[in-house]
């Protein structure tokens, strides 16, 4: 009798997570979901904004105590983040202000809200940085413990306001102040300095960043766990709805410009013009998959990046859960062989 086969290697992916507020329990939802499959080793993990939220959750639960414990890290946050959850009052109100641009449309607090922002600066209404995020970040992340976690490479983006550059910060490195930077919107809270240097969201520059990925890792696989629609199919008509997709396409646009720079290199790479490889003047030949919220959800609206009710929460977990199951379903064998993510139809230019 022949002796079974011996189970396949595992496959290595490096993880890409967009910030997008409420909709970043989305997200929880995919890392759930690969954390569930033991065929799925993940080697690094990006992010910004509520990604970058996301990514310290997960990989400090990785480094706490393995699967288990990140996933229910992550579970325990969301609860907490939740409008019914157990947060004290004023991390509740800054985790509605870190959800939420702006306060929905047509409402008394918009209106209000849009007066204040015309006179006023967060440094006017906030003269003392209170920032009760820190609390809540430090609450549930061990960043000493992470900066240890050897397995896992994590990268956090921020912008430089006074260079307007990309600064990237690695495990190693990693603070709460980094986190805190970027998410820090600056509509809504003062500059998160660190070391002296004044940060804002790193939805600017990276959202998120993929090439720190390229070169730290085993993976050649990025999965870009993606919050803000490329698409909509109607034209925005009211003041919040421009906003919005101004917003959506503002914070898109980083990352279309590094999936470019993916395809050209991909491209050179096949025809035989670069040497693939990690090596100095090699280059890696990154496959690129997406997994996105507007295809697991199709009727969200961007002002529900503002609804922290814990049920629509779970509705996102639900939904990035069977986006990640139907993605390994249909793609685990794609895997380290090619991109499933058409870079040059999603790149292509429309010539008028």
């Amino acid at each position: 009798m022949a002796a079974p086969a011996p189970p396949a290697p595992p496959r290595r992916i490096n993880l890409a997570l967009q910030g997008g507020g409420a909709h970043g329990a989305f997200t929880w939802g995919v890392l759930d979901g690969f954390l569930g499959d033991e065929r799925i080793v993940i080697d690094g993990v990006t992010g910004t904004s509520a990604g970058a939220v996301n990514a310290v959750l997960f990989a400090d639960g990785m480094a706490e105590g393995g699967r288990k414990a990140a996933h229910d890290r992550l579970a325990r946050f969301w609860q907490a983040a939740s409008r019914d959850g157990s947060l004290p009052a004023a991390q509740r109100r800054v985790l509605d202000r870190l959800f939420s641009v702006m306060p929905f449309e047509g409402s008394l607090m918009e209106a209000w809200t849009s007066a204040m922002q015309r006179y006023f600066s967060p440094y006017d209404l906030n003269p003392f940085e209170i920032n009760p995020l820190e609390d809540l970040i430090n609450h549930f992340v061990d960043f000493d413990r992470l900066a240890a976690y050897e397995p896992l490479q994590v990268f956090v983006s921020a912008t430089n306001v006074r260079t307007g550059k990309l600064t990237v910060f690695r495990r190693e490195s990693l603070t709460c102040r980094a986190v805190m930077a970027s998410a820090c919107l600056p509509n809504l809270f003062r500059a998160v300095e660190i070391d002296g240097v004044p940060y804002w969201d790193g939805g600017y520059m990276a959202n998120p960043a993929l090439f720190p990925l390229y070169r730290t890792t085993e993976a050649e696989d990025i999965v870009i766990v993606q919050l803000n629609p490329v698409l909509r199919n109607e034209t925005p008509t009211s003041s919040r709805q421009i906003t919005n997709r101004i917003n959506e396409i503002t914070f898109n646009s980083p990352l279309m410009g590094e999936l470019r720079a993916a395809a050209f290199v991909a491209r050179l790479i096949d025809e035989g013009k670069l040497v693939r490889g990690r090596d100095k003047g090699q280059y890696r030949h990154i496959n690129v998959h997406r997994i996105a919220l507007s295809d697991a959800l199709a009727d969200l609206t961007a002002s529900s990046k503002a609804d922290t009710d814990y049920d629509f929460l779970l509705k996102l977990r639900e939904a990035g859960h069977r986006a990640a199951r139907h993605f390994l379903k249909s793609h685990f064998d794609d895997i380290g062989v090619r991109s499933t993510l058409d870079l040059d139809e999603q790149l292509a230019a429309v010539w008028a």
